[in-house]
């Protein structure tokens, strides 16, 4: 991947989490850094994977690890779908 560099004002106290060394704290903070455009619809998890070059569920999974659910629903809507599968399940066709 061609790497740009690029120039943004930060508080002084930020600095030093922001020139990483390990790879792995590299691709963490460009993750953190596409997932608001993830998150409002801008781009795809799979686009953000491949602008990572890194796979989409590995992309999903660092997510996840982060806190960050790959589903935007709320613990009610996620209830109500629950309550429909379970209902639809108990369906005798």
């Amino acid at each position: 991947m061609a790497m740009i560099k690029v120039e943004i004002d930060v508080p002084e106290e930020i600095v030093p989490y922001t020139v990483l060394q390990n790879k792995e704290a590299q691709i963490i903070r460009n993750a953190m850094l596409v997932y608001p455009y993830i998150k409002s619809g801008v781009i795809s998890h799979g686009k953000a994977a491949e602008m990572l070059e890194i796979g989409k569920m590995d992309l999903i999974t660092l997510y996840g690890k982060l806190g960050l659910s790959y589903f935007d629903e709320s613990d009610e809507e996620f209830e109500e779908d629950l309550a429909v599968l379970k209902a639809l399940r108990s369906v005798v066709i």
